[in-house]
């Protein structure tokens, strides 16, 4: 009767009915009382099955029977005198040369899977159509985790779409400011208290983007600063909170119709969302950098 091991060796023959009988019985008899090797066999007949499908069919192309015969080797009879043109490569067995004799192409060849040959069988390695189509299995769901990473969204477009979505909402809700004023000396002292950190407030209003006023929000799963300026009748939210980044230059893109700009400066970021033309809310950063810098030195 045979062992275990010996049944899971042979599964893949007798799957593809190449045993003989005596050991196709026995490997009957073994499954009939093994659910691990009914399970193998449920799984290879499967994976038989697709491989004997069309899709995996290809046919080859005219003629290239022929040219394989003409490539071959031709026999020689015993006694035959042969033209002198004729190589010894052409007409004897390849088999019959002696390695030196063999191209160095083929040499190297047959090198290369001597060595591979026997890396598989010292790792103990097994390759079969159920071990294939195990591989072909792997690869296709380590594409597929590529994929699904992919197009997961990063933390900063994430961070991109809810800054937008804060800025939407104070607009819909008409809750643009909690504390309505042009002073920072009233914006900045009104967020004492209910933030853990003091908001830098700048005045641009000379330059063209005055401050209406400032407000509490919620951005990355903490409360932030919202200050409000306008450019002529467009609002912009400057969203403010502490971190621990190093500096970054300003990057600003558009999205959903919005200008969005974000940097780092000091101990804090910035987010500055609005509808107004990309260059105003280059020069609106612009100014305000330097505000700050000048502020804080």
């Amino acid at each position: 009767m045979m062992e275990h091991d010996e049944v899971l060796e042979l599964l893949p023959a007798y799957v593809d009915q190449e045993l003989s009988v005596s050991e196709t019985i026995q490997i009957e008899r073994h499954l009939n009382n093994c659910i691990e090797c009914q399970q193998d066999y449920v799984q290879q007949s499967q994976l038989s099955a697709q491989l004997k499908a069309p899709a995996f069919r290809f046919e080859a192309p005219a003629g290239l029977a022929q040219r394989i015969n003409e490539a071959l080797p031709r026999a020689v009879l015993p006694g035959a005198v042969l033209p002198e043109a004729v190589l010894p490569e052409a007409v004897l067995p390849i088999a019959a040369l002696p390695e030196a004799a063999l191209p160095k192409k083929q040499s190297n060849l047959s090198a290369r899977t001597s060595r591979w040959s026997h890396l598989v069988e010292k790792s103990g390695w097994r390759f079969d159509r159920f071990h294939l189509g195990a591989l072909m299995a792997t690869l296709l769901a380590v594409l597929w985790s590529i994929g699904i990473f992919l197009s997961v969204p990063n933390d900063q477009d994430r961070l991109t779409d809810e800054v937008i979505a804060n800025h939407v909402r104070s607009l819909q809700v008409d809750h643009l400011s909690d504390v309505v004023s042009t002073d920072r000396h009233t914006v900045k002292p009104w967020f004492n208290g209910k933030l853990n950190f003091s908001p830098p407030v700048i005045e641009l209003a000379p330059q063209g983007f005055p401050l209406i006023g400032g407000r509490l929000d919620y951005v990355n799963g903490h409360p932030v600063a919202a200050l409000i300026y306008r450019r002529q009748l467009h609002p912009i939210n400057l969203y403010v909170w502490p971190t621990g980044s190093h500096n970054t230059s300003s990057s600003i893109l558009t999205r959903q119709g919005y200008q969005v700009a974000h940097w780092t400066s000091g101990d804090m970021t910035y987010w500055a969302v609005s509808d107004v033309a990309a260059e105003d809310l280059t020069t609106f950063e612009s100014l305000l950098r330097q505000q700050i810098k000048e502020v804080l030195h």
